[in-house]
């Protein structure tokens, strides 16, 4: 029997394993896969976790999580081997890729036959701003998607997702607008009924030239940092980010690990686990267009953070 692919795409920050997250935590019954680029940032509950092997973190309710290493395809074949094989199998880009070139590679016939590619969600931020829509990547996202999910509308202000839903329209796209609040969406949309039909090829469009365009930049130390200092840091980088995530200790709070997320101009903080033994106290990737920060100037920043 065929198992469907749900691709979730969308830009950096998006909210894409929020949305992730939800389906696995609420997967009723069924057997999800999902391919990421690092399952380190999927944040089950602790009580789903069943174990990690071979690149793979099992889970209690019968779903399991792997990290995207080397060629789509051949991660796929291992995943479609496995006894017994998943229900669905769920596929989130990198918030800087092209999903049309994944499209292109999910034709395979091989690939079309055992798993077709049922649905492409893309996952936009409620507060982006409509001009961001006519950005290249942004538009290539959201011409192959069949839903269109806005999320973080908690945090966005009032009116901004209807400016959205306007925005999209205007595009005169075919694909559904949904509301994804805390990253739910209704499992309806996004999984078949009859996982029988046949497969429907797809024309993802015109292929388009490689372009490198962000580039990642890292910081990390072994003493704690000073939340203050962190928030005058990050309100000089902000300008010039276009993703930021990492793990932190702090002179406030010593020996407790704080997870920290920005995206869309905003900043957020919430508790971690434990330190890993032996690792960093602080671990931030900073994600920037090219030429837009060096590391030099990132470190100077960054390291008037750590305490004195």
């Amino acid at each position: 029997m065929p198992v469907p692919i749900l691709l979730v795409t969308g830009f950096l920050g998006a909210g894409k394993t929020t949305v992730v997250n939800h389906l696995l935590a609420h997967a009723e019954g069924r057997r999800i896969a999902a391919i990421v680029n690092d399952f380190g940032a999927i944040n089950i509950d602790a009580e789903l976790i069943a174990g990690a092997s071979d690149g793979v973190v099992s889970l209690a309710n019968g779903c399991i999580c792997c990290s995207l290493e080397g060629d789509l395809l051949r991660t796929l074949s291992t995943l479609l081997r496995r006894d017994p094989k998943p229900d669905y199998i769920v596929i989130e880009t990198s918030g800087v890729a092209d999903p049309a070139d994944i499209v292109r590679n999910l034709m395979d016939p091989v690939i079309l036959r055992e798993a077709p590619l049922e649905t492409v969600l893309c996952v936009i931020d409620a507060a982006t701003p409509p001009a961001a829509l006519d950005d290249a990547l942004q538009r290539s996202q959201l011409r192959v998607a069949d839903i269109v999910a806005l999320t973080k509308l908690d945090l966005a202000e009032e009116g901004a997702g209807a400016r959205m839903r306007q925005a999209i329209r205007a595009l005169r796209l075919p694909a559904v607008v949904v509301e994804a609040r805390h990253g739910e969406i209704p499992s309806a949309l996004l999984f078949p009924a009859n996982v029988e039909r046949a497969p429907v090829a797809r024309d993802p469009g015109p292929k388009r030239p490689a372009e490198e365009r962000f580039e990642t930049l890292s910081w990390t130390s072994d003493r704690p940092i000073s939340l203050p200092r962190l928030q005058q840091a990050i309100g000089k980088l902000a300008p010039k980010l276009a993703r930021a995530k990492g793990l932190f200790e702090t002179v406030e709070q010593p020996g407790r690990q704080m997870v920290f997320q920005f995206a869309a101009g905003r900043a957020t903080l919430a508790p971690g686990e434990a330190p890993a033994p032996g690792a960093p106290r602080t671990r931030i990737v900073f994600i920037a267009e090219l030429g837009v920060l060096s590391k030099a100037e990132l470190d100077g920043i960054m390291e008037a953070c750590v305490a004195e």
